[in-house]
């Protein structure tokens, strides 16, 4: 009766600490999916936001460039008509 007994409460014992191990490792693996989530997500946002501002970057490289080369161009018109106009008047 005794022995009996025992073996009850040692199988209960061991139901409750498989119970347990089994809720600990299940928690650990969601806290580790959860963080590796979070660690995908910064890293898009992070390259989302680099490509973002290299676009921006280049962009307005690109219209810099274009506003250079147009004043440029209106000054080279600029001087050519001015000299056309001032060999005509000669």
């Amino acid at each position: 009766m005794v022995v009996k007994v025992i073996e009850v409460r040692v199988e209960v014992l061991l139901i409750v600490v498989l119970t347990i191990t089994i809720i600990i490792v299940v928690a650990a693996v969601a806290v580790v999916i959860v963080i590796a989530v979070v660690v995908v997500v910064v890293v898009v946002v992070v390259v989302v936001v680099v490509v973002v501002v290299i676009v921006i970057v280049v962009v307005v490289l690109v219209v810099v460039k274009l506003v250079v080369i147009v004043e440029v161009l209106v000054i080279v018109v600029s001087v050519v008509a001015i000299t056309i106009v001032g060999l005509i008047i000669v």
